[in-house]
């Protein structure tokens, strides 16, 4: 079953997510690739993780009613030596931490999703370290187990923002005349996409059987699930049913 999340919930999770991260790159190589961000290494992976902590921290801490500039916060970044890198990503998520405990998750402020709130940057900010975390550990050839309950969560955060992710024309094609997808999990968790004329909605569906489905895919975790969204695992390394042609459609026009 998927759990539900508060901005409280949301808050404490990213810190620990960003402290976990900065543990796993520490003493690290820092210019291994990183295959899951092609043209990127760890030093580059992590200089951009902890600048967008830094960024969405000032954003939330000034209520901010527009996108803040991160020129400045990235060429500080960029002045950093590679070995204060993981401390200073550890630090990171105290600035983070405390600037979202300062205001209240209901206050308005600029936002890329449709939800343009200050709960908005608790959980975009874990679902985000999260991804990174797991490609920085993929990078160095570390096991990473995401938490079930995060992984969950991060499934149907990816779900929530993808409508707004203009930067990318492709989403707009994510249209249909009611087929259906469905993303199964050995963990229990399920969902079920419905492809509309305006767009396309979704819906918890654990309980759910798959006979009238479109097409189907399966995955061992939710933690499998929330890497296939963000472009991390691919449909193939997945057992799939059903039109899977509409399965790799899904996906090559929704990686964000």
């Amino acid at each position: 079953m998927v759990r539900d999340w508060t901005h409280e919930d949301h808050t404490e999770a990213a810190v620990t997510q960003i402290e976990r991260m900065a543990d796993t790159v520490r003493e690290a190589d820092f210019g291994a690739p990183v295959p899951t961000c092609p043209g990127w290494n760890l030093e580059q992976l992590v200089r951009h993780t902890g600048s967008v902590h830094r960024w969405a921290a000032r954003m939330v801490r000034e209520l901010a009613p527009k996108r803040l500039d991160r020129t400045a916060i990235e060429a500080e970044a960029a002045g950093r030596p590679a070995g204060e890198l993981p401390g200073w990503l550890h630090d990171g998520a105290r600035a983070l931490g405390e600037a979202l405990t300062l205001q209240k998750p209901g206050e308005p402020v600029w936002a890329w999703g449709g939800d343009r709130h200050v709960r908005f940057w608790s959980r975009r900010q874990l679902h985000e370290t999260a991804v990174h975390h797991a490609d920085a550990a993929l990078a160095l050839g570390r096991p990473l187990a995401i938490d079930e309950n995060v992984a969950a969560d991060g499934v149907e955060e990816f779900l929530d923002v993808l409508p707004y992710a203009r930067w990318r024309p492709q989403v707009a094609e994510l249209a249909g005349e009611g087929e259906t997808i469905a993303w199964r999990t050995g963990t229990g968790a399920a969902w079920l996409i419905t492809l509309h004329p305006s767009g396309f909605t979704y819906e918890r569906a654990a309980e759910r059987a798959t006979a009238d489905v479109t097409a189907t895919l399966h995955a061992d975790t939710a933690a499998d699930l929330l890497l296939l969204a963000w472009g991390r695992r691919s449909v193939e390394q997945h057992r799939v049913e059903g039109e899977t042609t509409l399965l790799s459609w899904w996906a090559d026009r929704s990686m964000i």
